[in-house]
Order: C-alpha cells, then structure tokens, then sequence
C-alpha cells in the first residue's frame, strides 16, 4: 500500500521533466516556425484550389503544394528536409501539449485538449513524413498516397469498419475546426489586439480560416467513409479528389472558391499565430 505514492510522485516527476524539456527554447523557435510553413503551404493549396474553381490545372492537396518547392534547384532538398524538421518540432510540440501540458487542466477541458492536440500531432507529422519523402527522391501525388493508405486499410483484418472510423475521426476533426471558428475558440491561441484594426482583422481570418479548412476536412473525411461503404479504395481521394468532385455540381466552382479563400485566410492567420501566438 506504501509503493503507491512513491510510484505516482515518480510519475509526476517524469512528467515535469518531460514538460521541462517541452518548454525549452529551441523547440519553441522551431514550432512558431513550423506554424509559418503550416501557413505558407494552406496559402499555396489555397491559390491552387483557385485555379481549379476556374477550370486551372493543379493538385490542391500539400503534395501538390510541395512537389513544385521540392523540384525547385538547387535548393530543393534542403527546404524539404527543413520542412521536415519544422514540422517535426511543431508536432512534438502539439504532442506536449495533448499530454504533458495538458495534465494542468480541469477534466473536460484536459479531455478536450487531449483529442484537439493529439489529432494535430498526427497531421502535422504527416505533413513532416511528406517533406522527408519528398526529400528522399519518394514523394508522390497525395491522392495517390491516401488512396494507397485506403486500400491497405481495407485489406487488413478490420476491413471497412476501420476505414469508416478513419473516415469518421477526419470528419469529426473537421467538425471541431468549423466549431472552433464559428464560435470563435482560436482567440486565446493569439496575443490579441481587441481594440485595433489588426485585432478586428485577425478575428475575421480565424473565423473564415477554421470553417474554410473544417469545410475540407468534412469533404476528405466523407470520401473516406464512402470508400469503406463501397468498398473502392479509389474513391478515397484527398483534398484534391473532393475539389474535383464538386465542379460536376452547378455550384461546385463557387463553393471551391469560397474553400480556397477561406484556406488562403486561414494560412494568412496561421502566420499571425507563427508571430503572436501563445506558447
């Protein structure tokens, strides 16, 4: 009965080291610059996703976006691996905040900050893994990877049901995002100027960002649900395949546009948060 306590304050000695470690310098330079590249890419898929809505050519997925910067000479490799490292440092940063960080908070709001941050770990280390491919010589169109992704889903022992559940996880992240905008939950993220032209400015770009990329992830998570109803590991096609899919509606193009200005707003937000944001 004694081990208990002995075993819990080892615990809560682990944790503090561990979020002693989160909070250095380094990482906090390397996450607000990883916030700049999240940005920059949301403002490149944005401008192609326009093109697209006009009958343009171009894959608006991060693929698409970082295929072009990737064959780029003579520094192509080197802004790959940089964006790599970047956005590793922002997901280890995401992560200490879904555990270690977010142990000082009440129940509800922990669980909360638990799912949101766990959630943007794994899409941030996605993005990472797709600078390294790139990197490497293997990257490759990202409607291709998550149908790839998709068809191994569908082939392992869960079958469709996981799929679904993969399918239902994108759509609630979504969900969350069109809630976090709307209700306006991004506000404690930034170092706000309430009374300023810049405060009203960055208000409206977190509002219109958050429903813009909620709107896609909705859009990505539904094909993945239809892939597993279908049982068509091709149907799952990413950003790009949802875009697409809209113009054969005769409000398609519209509602691309309205996305890709609302993703372009939510990269010009995003590079407030790089600058101000709260750490």
């Amino acid at each position: 009965m004694t081990a208990q306590p002995g075993r819990d304050t080892s615990g809560s000695e682990a944790a503090e080291s561990l979020e002693e470690a989160a909070d250095n310098t380094g990482l906090d330079v390397m996450a607000r610059t990883g916030f700049a590249v999240m940005a920059l890419l949301h403002i490149l898929i944005g401008a192609i996703a326009v093109s697209v809505a006009f009958g343009g050519y171009g894959e608006a997925e991060t693929s698409g976006a970082i295929g072009p910067l990737a064959r780029s000479e003579p520094f192509g490799p080197a802004l790959m691996w940089a964006g790599c490292a970047f956005c590793s440092s922002l997901a280890l940063w995401q992560l200490a905040e879904a555990t270690v960080r977010a142990r000082h908070k009440p129940g509800k709001e922990r669980v909360s900050k638990g799912i949101s941050s766990g959630s943007l770990f794994f899409i941030y280390g996605s993005v990472a893994l797709t600078f390294a491919a790139f990197a490497s010589g293997r990257g490759k169109d990202s409607g291709d990877r998550t149908a790839d992704f998709s068809a191994a889903v569908l082939d392992s022992p869960a079958g469709a049901p996981a799929l679904g559940c993969v399918g239902a996880l994108v759509l609630g992240i979504g969900a969350y995002f069109v809630f976090k905008g709307s209700a306006r939950r991004f506000r404690p993220e930034l170092r706000y100027f309430e009374d300023t032209r810049r405060g009203h400015l960055l208000n409206a770009l977190g509002v219109a960002g958050h429903v813009a990329k909620g709107i896609a992830l909705v859009l990505v998570g539904s094909l993945f649900i239809t892939a597993a109803v279908n049982h068509r590991a091709d149907e799952s096609t990413g950003l790009d395949g949802s875009l697409q899919s809209l113009l054969q509606y005769p409000l398609g193009a519209p509602l691309i546009l309205a996305i890709a200005v609302g993703l372009i707003c939510y990269g010009i937000f995003a590079l407030a948060r790089a600058r101000w944001g709260r750490m």
